[in-house]
């Protein structure tokens, strides 16, 4: 969790920037936020899947969405490792040997673009993960603790975001990042309030805990129910979770295809019945 008072300065910084746009926070506004408080130069958020087509979500800047799209054209460098490993990936100079070696074709192709440092923080809650947040420098620079913890906090509340407003795997065409739009419907009604990103975590945490026990199913099958509840019934993850709490809601014991499928898949993507999102790596 991330402490009070981070939390409250982050989120502080990301309202600021959706202030200054006239418009609901969205994850553009964390990617600029971050640029605002961070010694980097760009931003990007790409939505990732292990079964589905990857995309860029939002950037602030050319070099960041050229560094979105490399990764996943490439299929290397620090986003895809991020997502696949779970884990924060800071590269602070390209120009390493290492890195060169390890990344045979990123490494060279965003120097090129204008990018020496890369730093990669996987968008996660629980075992589900809807994406990375990446930001880079056109200098060799490494991020101090205090820097690494803001930026994982900056992470956090872009997971949240994704989730909560139904962006996730397939949630947003390719052509939206081209357009330098975070993706969102801002003017939706229903678009997730920012003052109530606080205590998203926790609650969906605590609804999910709460179907493990209800359901006799693992956490990742509980927050898969939690979602697709929600995206089945047209409403926000967060009003599920909150009624699941409250024990307003109970969702039936035996699960149908329809349960498992993830926000945004057609009828052709469902999942069987024993589809489960990959293990988080430590």
């Amino acid at each position: 969790m991330i402490p009070g008072s981070r939390a409250a300065r982050i989120q502080a910084l990301v309202a600021e920037q959706a202030a200054l746009r006239d418009a609901r926070v969205g994850p553009l506004d964390v990617c600029t936020a971050a640029v605002t408080a961070l010694p980097v130069g760009g931003a990007g958020i790409s939505a990732m899947s292990r079964d589905r087509a990857s995309h860029p979500l939002c950037s602030t800047d050319s070099v960041s969405q050229q560094l979105e799209e490399l990764q996943l054209t490439l299929g290397e460098g620090p986003c895809v490792d991020a997502f696949v490993f779970g884990s924060s990936v800071l590269c602070t100079d390209l120009l390493a040997g290492e890195l060169q070696r390890h990344w045979t074709v990123f490494a060279d192709a965003a120097l090129e673009a204008g990018a020496r440092a890369v730093f990669a923080f996987p968008l996660q809650i629980g075992a589900i993960s809807p994406g990375v947040l990446d930001l880079y420098s056109s200098n060799s620079v490494e991020l101090d603790a205090d820097e690494v913890a803001d930026a994982m906090a900056f992470a956090d509340i872009a997971t949240l975001l994704l989730l909560d407003a139904g962006i996730s795997e397939t949630g947003v065409p390719p052509d939206t990042a081209a357009s330098g739009t975070d993706g969102a419907d801002t003017d939706r009604p229903d678009a997730a309030s920012f003052d109530d990103l606080g205590g998203y975590r926790a609650e969906i945490d605590q609804a999910t805990g709460i179907l493990t026990v209800q359901l006799g199913i693992g956490v990742e099958e509980a927050f898969i129910r939690l979602r697709a509840h929600a995206y089945a019934r047209g409403t926000r993850i967060s009003t599920v979770a909150a009624d699941v709490v409250a024990h307003r809601l109970r969702l039936p014991q035996e699960a149908t295809p329809s349960d498992l499928r993830p926000p945004g898949a057609r009828p052709s993507d469902t999942q069987p019945s024993d589809a489960r999102p990959p293990d988080e790596e430590t």
